[in-house]
């Protein structure tokens, strides 16, 4: 039972996406809700249950603000739509520290951002103003929905308005 459910909160917003049996456990529980089934059916000895493909809590949690996600290269990556934020190439990407972690730059969402490899080679350990280079935007912690479509291979048909994020 390997499939992904996706996880609303009680008010509808994405959280997360945990496993098919989790889900299951949740909703038995009563502290989830099967809102949309995949169409396939998990057996017990006793039972037969549908396999949520998306469900809602029962009660609402508080989702912590973007900065106290853990900043890693792929969701930097999915945060930028893996192209460099220097010219836009979809190519040998890296990630670059935006003030050098050389001179005291932290690895935070503010100041990391997807970059080509010619683009940061080019750029080395210095601003980029001081190569007259610029952002094609504003580096800040992602969207959960990024988060959220960068955890599953393939996003399910059902989660597509629950998220209303164009998956590239």
């Amino acid at each position: 039972m390997s499939d992904k459910v996706l996880v609303l909160n009680a008010t509808y917003e994405p959280l997360n996406v945990c496993s098919a049996r989790r889900a299951i456990v949740l909703v038995l529980k009563q502290k989830a809700e099967a809102i949309e089934t995949s169409g396939r059916v998990f057996h017990s000895a006793e039972n037969a249950f549908p396999l949520p493909a998306v469900i809602r809590l029962s009660n609402f949690v508080r989702v912590p603000h973007g900065k106290t996600r853990r900043v890693s290269r792929r969701a930097v990556l999915a945060r930028d739509r893996h192209s460099c934020q220097y010219c836009g190439s979809r190519f040998h990407l890296t990630i670059d520290h935006i003030i050098p972690r050389s001179r005291g730059g932290e690895s935070t969402w503010e100041n990391i951002v997807t970059s080509c490899a010619p683009c940061n080679s080019r750029k080395g350990d210095r601003l980029p103003y001081e190569v007259n280079m610029r952002l094609r935007s504003k580096p800040r912690p992602p969207d959960p929905k990024a988060l959220i479509c960068m955890a599953v291979s393939e996003i399910h048909l059902s989660w597509k308005r629950y998220l209303d994020y164009a998956v590239a």
